[in-house]
């Protein structure tokens, strides 16, 4: 009998007033006081279609976080597993009718999990190195970057491959370099010395532009077409020197506290900006859901509401603000995959659509369950690479055959879906929404087709 089956045998009219959770950052009472265990999630949730248990199910993990604050359970090993085995696809919250916000109940049940059952040895060495010793420091991934880009560009990568060196790290690992994008120079170290990267033509308004940590590393390509068709379309870009990271796969890994420091830092950081502009899914949530982090802290809770306000994808924004529509045709086939953080998260589902069916010769295939996780989920596929797998599986079962690109709009998605075609053995491109934009105002420039 599962934990969770135990528990639903007990009255449901036993409780206390006892909570087992600690008293800082427990998880709000609120998110989970309209669920009445409908069942209408249970569809919508990849791992318990993957596993058929309760447990892995939204209803249920919102029942476990409940009976912790009940007194019924405690912060141990059986809660943590069926909380971190989450996607947090926020699909669950799409498809509840009451809108039971099932993502940030994980998201504070972690935090409470991390304060209760810290990580120790590689583990937790690990989990340092990156989330504290790496990602909030821009030179450090610009270091990272270098040293790849020396690696891809060396032939020392090629070595590797050739001689099975790389087959000496886990699978899931060795899957993911086989597909790690072209390194190429940080669009921040680009523009280190430009206050303000002008429009191409009228200005008709000033924008500030989210790097991102991984992003400018991994893709700093995708930065570089967001800005040219940010320029392209009247907005003076601006990018603020003192940013870091969002703090998503803080949050994700139930660091709180390090991501309300990073939080502070890009609050600081665009105070001066009317609007930020975000190219990635994941963060743009991660910083919309900034008063989430200050529930407690009522200075900091009404700065964060200001800040996320002005948060808004690209697409979006040129979607709203009005964008010149290629006149140059690309000539391909393409489907469209829904990030989870863009579609649930945020409720961006046409405007992508929109640019890239705007685009002369794109001929868009529709992609069944396109809003459905890849398994990507932050560092998921790292952490939990079993049931991302499987998730990614299930996924590319539903991605046509006959496209030339998959487009979406967000880095960790084109990784895990890139993995999905190599698995799979199909041809398809992994391309970005603004990608595909930006070359269509080269190709009408003159500057070749892609």
């Amino acid at each position: 009998m599962s934990l969770l089956e135990a528990e639903l045998k007990k009255d449901p009219a036993c409780t206390t007033s006892l909570s087992n959770y600690l008293a800082k950052d427990h998880p709000d009472e609120s998110k989970w006081a309209d669920c009445v265990h409908c069942g209408m999630c249970l569809e919508s949730c990849p791992t318990y279609e993957i596993t058929g248990q309760e447990q892995h199910s939204p209803r249920g993990r919102v029942h476990l976080i409940k009976s912790v604050a009940e007194g019924r359970l405690s912060l141990n090993e059986q809660f943590m597993d069926p909380v971190f085995a989450c996607l947090d696809c926020r699909a669950c919250t799409t498809a509840c009718p009451a809108d039971v916000e099932v993502g940030g109940l994980i998201e504070e049940a972690r935090g409470q999990i991390r304060q209760a059952m810290p990580l120790t040895g590689v583990k937790g060495a690990v989990s340092k190195v990156f989330l504290q010793g790496l990602f909030p420091h821009q030179n450090r991934l610009n270091k990272l970057g270098s040293l790849l880009r020396f690696y891809q560009k060396s032939g020392m990568q090629k070595v590797v491959r050739k001689s099975k060196l790389i087959n000496i790290m886990p699978q899931h690992l060795v899957d993911m370099e086989a597909i790690m994008p072209e390194v190429k120079e940080p669009v921040r170290k680009k523009y280190k010395d430009v206050n303000v990267i002008k429009s191409k033509g009228e200005t008709k308004r000033e924008v500030a532009f989210l790097t991102g940590c991984v992003m400018d590393v991994m893709f700093s390509d995708i930065n570089e077409a967001s800005i040219n068709v940010l320029t392209r379309n009247g907005n003076d870009v601006t990018i603020p020197k003192n940013q870091t990271c969002c703090g998503a796969l803080h949050v994700h890994a139930g660091d709180r506290d390090m991501g309300r420091k990073l939080a502070k830092q890009n609050i600081e950081a665009f105070k001066d900006s009317d609007k930020v502009i975000v190219n990635a899914a994941g963060c743009g949530c991660a910083l919309k859901e900034y008063p989430e982090l200050f529930r407690d802290d009522p200075e900091w809770h009404e700065k964060a509401e200001e800040f996320s306000a002005k948060v808004e994808d690209i697409s979006k924004h040129l979607y709203d603000t009005g964008y010149e529509i290629p006149k140059a045709e690309l000539k391909t086939r393409i489907t469209y995959h829904d990030a989870c953080h863009l579609a649930h998260g945020q409720g961006i589902r046409q405007e992508p659509r929109d640019l890239l069916l705007n685009i002369p010769g794109v001929e868009m295939v529709h992609m069944p369950n396109s809003d459905r996780c890849c398994g990507s989920a932050g560092i998921y596929n790292i952490t939990n690479p079993e049931m991302a797998s499987a998730v990614l599986d299930n996924k590319m079962q539903n991605v046509p055959e006959d496209v030339e690109m998959i487009s979406m709009g967000n880095p960790g998605c084109m990784l895990q879906m890139a993995m999905g075609v190599q698995k799979h053995g199909r041809t398809q491109k992994i391309v970005h929404t603004v990608q595909l934009l930006d070359w269509a105002y080269q190709k009408e420039d003159g500057k070749g087709e892609r």
